[in-house]
């Protein structure tokens, strides 16, 4: 008989059974009044692993865990189930193996027509994969909960749509100051500062969320305090299932710190490359001021020989003064050269700044002229500076002269001191005492562009013909030459300062200085000397002023050849070397002269500070270009230096030369 006719013949209890017995996801079983089983389908075998005849006249009891029986909660569900007409409850349950389910249980009162109860309806499902799932959830959304709460870097926390704020974690309580209660329910533009939310910032933010999905930016943002802080923003939009908005999700970081090392790497690398260009620029200027130094020698010393052999004609007297100006701003030119190169030969000593300015008040009034008001600033009691008095007058009378220039016809330039100690932490300077050099204008001062570059050399705004453009890069050679340093301030409209910052120094004897110029008035007798320089022009000038000057001269074009000239003519009583020369230096030529010939005195010529250190206050030295009366007066104080040393040994010119 088929299916259908079968269940059709069947009674309506007949269905119900078969319909009790077919389901296998539900355990339904029946209880009489006092709870013992009198019914089990096989849903009930499946879950709790009873078969029929090992449950059925058994109390559901059992199912209970000892705990839930402990408690008595079997009755109180029947009492439940009978006085308000159905138990509903979830709960752990027990299989024949021992092991626990957690069940979701119906537990429904089943009466007679009377009223009188006759038994229950039990039904129960197992729910243990959902509540494990539930719970798996459950323990995700604590675990990032208190992952949330503990982060202490990032401030985390949700806005509503409109932007306020529904929860605070810890690290926005660190960053930014507030408790949460201080700040939730409050709108989140009250981070930001009042220049953002003028220019509508925050609403900016959250639009582009809508439009875009996330919205990231840097900028300042403040702190309950009022103070300022620079941030790294995340906004991102939370969206429902249905693709609603719902709120955004925002995360602030404080990355104050690393934006000032990143600022601070930057200008370390923007340093560091101005400083290799300044370097590279130097050594090129370095070495064409050492060449033109060279050319310069020969021309001066050509012109000052053809002074004394020059008829008295005033015309030609004209011309002659003419090219020895030329010479002399030349001469002026190679030394701003140096001193931006570094490389200048400078006599550092104890200088008086206050002393110094005061006598050059004179030059400075006819260099700047009477429209301009010079007013000096001094302490009553200040240290004098290690430096080069010569050079520093210069750099004063050139910043005075740029100040000049700046204020146009009319104008004030202050010019002051201040000691000022400078300690490990300064990137600039060596620590120790230093005396800053200021001079000031309140002319129209310099865009950023400008300032940058005013210190390269060769770089002027004046016209053409109206400046060199070495000004300053000669201070600041000399600046950092003399173990200081130069700055300059300057904004458009509010003028410039120049700071020039020295080394303060004890000041020098006057014993020492006295003895010097006493040496210079010594005079020499006709002596043998050896001139020794690799320019041919050079060496040329230096013979013909010497024998001018009455010496008997030998000369030689490199230093190999000076040791052999030496060697074949033991009457030389002075050499004059030049100190750049290939294969072997000045210095070194007299190490070996030294050596051999311990008495007789070296003398070098330098184009600038080439010479080694720790040997420029032991070589006597004779700068370049020099003209014949420095030349003159340097033999004459080295002669007198040797004579009160004992170490010259006179040969008769007349024995040296039968040998």
């Amino acid at each position: 008989m088929p299916m259908d006719k079968r269940i059709a013949s069947l009674t309506d209890e007949g269905r119900y059974r078969l319909l009790v017995e077919s389901v296998t996801d539900y355990a339904i079983y029946m209880l009489d009044p006092n709870g013992i089983v009198t019914s089990w389908n096989p849903g009930a075998q499946r879950f709790k692993g009873y078969l029929p005849d090992e449950i059925i006249g058994q109390h559901f009891s059992r199912f209970y865990t000892p705990e839930d029986q402990a408690t008595d909660l079997p009755a109180r569900a029947l009492q439940t189930a009978r006085t308000e007409g159905k138990f509903e409850a979830e709960g752990w349950r027990v299989r024949k193996d021992g092991s626990c389910f957690w069940a979701n249980v119906i537990i429904d009162p089943i009466r007679a027509q009377n009223g009188e109860l006759i038994g229950y309806a039990k039904i129960t499902r197992d729910l243990t994969e959902r509540k494990a799932s539930e719970e798996a959830l459950r323990q995700t959304q604590e675990q990032f909960r208190l992952l949330v709460r503990g982060v202490t870097d990032y401030a985390l926390y949700l806005l509503d749509t409109d932007g306020r704020v529904s929860n605070w974690n810890i690290g926005a309580q660190r960053i930014k100051g507030y408790l949460p209660e201080e700040v939730i329910g409050t709108h989140f533009s009250r981070f930001y500062t009042d220049e953002d939310r003028e220019t509508g910032e925050p609403q900016k933010a959250l639009d582009t969320v809508r439009r875009e999905g996330r919205f990231e930016k840097e900028g300042w943002r403040l702190r309950k305090d009022g103070s300022r802080f620079w941030a790294h923003v995340v906004i991102d939009a939370i969206r429902d299932d249905d693709g609603q908005l719902i709120g955004y999700a925002k995360i602030t970081r404080d990355i104050t710190e690393r934006r000032e090392i990143a600022l601070k790497l930057e200008q370390t690398r923007e340093a560091l490359l101005q400083s290799q260009k300044m370097e590279a620029i130097g050594q090129l200027t370095g070495g064409i001021a050492h060449d033109f130094n060279n050319l310069l020698m020969a021309i001066m010393g050509s012109l000052e020989l053809m002074r004394k052999r020059m008829p008295d004609d005033p015309r030609l007297m004209s011309l002659l003064a003419n090219a020895v100006q030329g010479v002399e701003r030349g001469t002026l030119l190679t030394k701003r050269m140096l001193a931006f190169a570094r490389r200048q030969e400078l006599k550092q000593e104890a200088v008086d700044v206050p002393e110094l300015v005061r006598g050059m008040s004179d030059l400075m009034r006819r260099s700047l002229g009477p429209s301009v008001n010079i007013e000096t600033r001094f302490p009553l009691q200040i240290r004098p500076v290690l430096a080069d008095a010569n050079q520093l007058e210069m750099a004063i009378l050139n910043l005075s002269v740029n100040a000049r220039d700046a204020i146009g016809d009319r104008g004030d330039i202050i010019i002051g001191t201040r000691e000022v100690t400078v300690g490990a932490a300064d990137d600039q300077l060596s620590p120790g005492d230093y005396v800053c050099i200021s001079v000031t204008d309140n002319g129209s001062g310099m865009d950023e562009e400008t300032l940058r570059r005013a210190m390269e050399p060769f770089f002027t705004t004046k016209g053409v013909g109206k400046g060199t453009g070495l000004g300053l890069s000669m201070v600041h050679g000399l600046a950092e030459q003399s173990g200081g340093r130069f700055n300059l301030k300057s904004k458009v409209g509010e003028g410039t300062t120049a700071e020039l910052w020295l080394p303060v120094a004890e000041p020098a004897s006057g014993k020492a200085r006295s003895n010097l110029k006493a040496a210079s008035r010594v005079a020499t007798a006709e002596l043998t000397i050896l001139a020794v320089d690799d320019d041919p022009l050079v060496l040329t000038n230096t013979m013909a002023m010497l024998e001018d000057l009455g010496h008997l001269v030998h000369s030689a074009s490199s230093a190999k050849g000076a040791l052999k000239i030496l060697a074949g003519y033991p009457d030389i009583e002075l050499v004059i070397t030049d100190q750049a020369m290939p294969q072997m230096t000045g210095v070194q030529l007299a190490k070996a002269i030294e050596r051999d010939w311990p008495h007789i005195p070296v003398l070098i010529a330098t184009g600038y500070a080439e010479i080694e250190p720790g040997t420029a206050n032991v070589r006597p030295k004779l700068a370049k270009p020099f003209t014949q009366a420095e030349l003159a007066n340097e033999i004459a104080r080295l002669s007198a230096r040797t004579r009160k040393a004992g170490r010259v040994v006179k040969v008769p010119r007349t024995e040296a030369k039968d040998k």
